[in-house]
């Protein structure tokens, strides 16, 4: 069957979570490098809808200074992209609302909901999906001689941390933290742990002193 080589390329990552078969539950993105930038958007909008150079970068200037004058002064503002809103975050832990002060609160970002329209234009795909046919993100958490491989690689002194654990597995940090661990679960762990300073060492579960 020939490749699809058209619609949006996707990467397949693992979840935390675990199926009935006990492999980790599977979810996609769209692959990473797909991006367009500014000047990407600048040149599209001058050759196919007609707008001048610089007319768009003006126009998105006058929105960013406005639109974050409104947003520093509490509004949400409502755009034909979605609404945007400041975050806040309240400092400490307050029961009563009595104890809460201006002091007590600090920006935390921008909210943006898009909005129905958006949305719509956004999913407006018609050429469907395909595989990215790179290994990518975790999928490599699936493949057992390769995180066994990783394993034995990362325990050339003996034991191993989650950073080395990371620099041959290829696998994030929760990751990668997450599997080790997992491996000290069970009747039969194959690694046992121990925190050191502000980190943690695993072992072998031969050498566990325990045994």
């Amino acid at each position: 069957m020939p490749r699809k080589t058209d619609g949006i390329e996707i990467e397949i990552h693992p979840r935390p979570t675990k199926g009935e078969d006990g492999k980790p539950l599977l979810y996609v993105r769209p692959a990473k490098g797909r991006k367009k930038s500014f000047k990407d958007l600048e040149t599209f909008c001058m050759k196919h809808r007609n707008l001048q150079t610089g007319e768009l970068q003006m126009v998105m200037d006058v929105v960013m200074e406005v639109v974050g004058m409104w947003l520093s002064d509490g509004y949400r503002v409502e755009t034909p992209l979605g609404s945007f809103a400041p975050k806040l975050k309240l400092l400490g832990d307050h029961t009563d609302p009595k104890t809460i002060h201006g002091r007590d609160v600090r920006y935390a970002g921008i909210e943006f909901v898009p909005s129905k329209e958006f949305i719509k234009e956004g999913g407006q795909n018609h050429e469907g999906y395909r595989k990215s046919q790179e290994q990518v993100g975790n999928s490599q958490i699936r493949d057992p001689k390769a995180m066994d491989e990783a394993l034995r690689r990362s325990m050339k002194l003996g034991h191993t941390t989650i950073p080395e654990f990371m620099i041959y597995s290829g696998l994030r940090r929760d990751s990668a933290k997450a599997y080790l661990d997992s491996l000290c679960l069970g009747e039969h762990p194959r690694l046992w742990k121990v925190r050191k300073s502000r980190r943690w060492l695993y072992f072998p579960e031969k050498d566990n002193p325990k045994e």
